[in-house]
């Protein structure tokens, strides 16, 4: 499993116009399954994103974790993450 986390305000996912996942403050997760993960991979990285402490405390610094603040996911698939481009240019999956 590969995952790109960025910290948002609000973010929402529209398809065709229509909103299909919406947050305010927290994490939004670019998430890429390899066939071979596990339920175990998948446990494993859940907890790992829930307890990174990427958000400021009270004196600024990033001491607080999307759990402790109380924060939102919204997880979007991204099988492009892995993406090949070793050989020419065209990513291969």
């Amino acid at each position: 499993m590969r995952a790109v986390l960025q910290r948002v305000t609000r973010a929402s996912v529209q398809v065709e116009g229509e909103i299909v996942g919406r947050i305010d403050g927290g994490l939004v997760v670019l998430l890429g399954v390899a066939g071979d993960d596990t339920r175990g991979d998948a446990s494993y990285l859940a907890e790992k994103i829930a307890a990174l402490r990427i958000f400021e405390d009270a004196e600024g610094r990033m001491n607080l974790s999307v759990r402790e603040i109380g924060g939102e996911l919204l997880v979007v698939s991204q099988f492009t993450l892995y993406g090949d481009v070793r050989r020419g240019r065209r990513p291969s999956w």
